[in-house]
């Protein structure tokens, strides 16, 4: 019989190793880090919106529409006398709820059907013909389509992105799954006779964590770029709730008399992509194995 106590702690040290590498490689990435601390910023101006906020975002004043940015009006106002900052502040909310919980949702899915398709290969066959189809619609025709179907809502926004963004996931993992299963230690785990569940769990699933962790970075990234291209053209979250695709759309007909009302949103927007993407490639150089010494 097996002795799985011998094989317990080998996803532990799967995990410690992932941990190590990112103590020792992180702190000499300076981008990386940087993204870190743009993050952490949006995300401190978002939860204390309430306090950050100088006005009511929703509060309508005429006499004010489209001025610049001024001591009074940091961002400036909008078409509708509104305040750009304030609007800014919980657009932020938006952006990172979607992204959060899109991740969050790819990722347990992308895991736990990517396992199944990479290890039995009769599940393979029919999971990734699907998988396959989903692929071949472009992102943004799948999410403007799965809209189209149901009410404007940001549950629905986060669905229908978690649907065009879950298939990579799942390819990502069953690729990983499938290089796994021929290792050797894999195989002699299959012959000694380990249940399914150990050999996944304890010789698998922790060299999946890795490149996962990685990938849901850019799962993220996708998602807040979704949400905002789905707000632009109407079929994201309700035109009354402040979010940078919605204060983008219906900033663009002022473009040229208010270029704040477009640019503010828009460069909150890429700078929250780029931290993220630049985290992500800081953290896939310190867990890429040719880049690190043994542990």
């Amino acid at each position: 019989m097996p002795n799985d106590n011998l094989q317990t702690p080998s996803m532990f040290l799967g995990l410690r190793s992932i941990g190590a590498r990112l103590v020792r490689q992180m702190p000499g990435n300076s981008l990386a880090w940087l993204g870190v601390l743009i993050l952490v910023l949006i995300t401190i101006a978002a939860v204390a919106a309430p306090l950050l906020a100088t006005a009511d975002p929703q509060a309508i004043n005429p006499i004010r529409r489209l001025r610049p940015p001024s001591a009074q009006h940091w961002f400036g106002t909008d078409h509708l006398g509104r305040d750009l900052w304030s609007r800014a502040v919980y657009g932020a909310r938006i952006s990172l709820v979607v992204g959060v919980a899109v991740t969050t949702i790819c990722v347990s899915i992308g895991l736990l059907v990517g396992l199944v398709a990479g290890y039995w290969r009769i599940a393979d066959a029919i999971i990734m013909r699907v998988v396959d189809g989903l692929m071949a619609i472009p992102a943004i025709l799948l999410a403007v389509a799965l809209m189209a179907l149901t009410r404007a809502s940001l549950g629905n926004v986060i669905f229908a992105i978690a649907v065009t963004e879950t298939p990579r996931v799942i390819r990502l993992v069953r690729s990983l799954v499938l290089s796994l299963r021929e290792a050797t230690y894999v195989q002699a785990a299959i012959t000694s006779g380990t249940p399914v569940s150990n050999i996944l769990l304890r010789h698998i699933l922790p060299s999946t964590v890795g490149p996962l962790v990685v990938q849901a970075t850019y799962v993220f990234a996708a998602a807040i770029l979704i949400e905002a291209a789905l707000s632009f053209l109407g079929a994201g979250v309700p035109s009354n709730i402040p979010s940078w695709g919605n204060i983008i759309s219906e900033g663009r007909s002022f473009f040229l008399l208010a270029w704040w009302v477009v640019l503010v949103p828009g460069v909150l927007l890429s700078i929250t992509v780029l931290a993220v993407n630049v985290l992500g490639d800081g953290m896939r150089d310190a867990l890429d194995p040719r880049l690190s010494r043994v542990i």
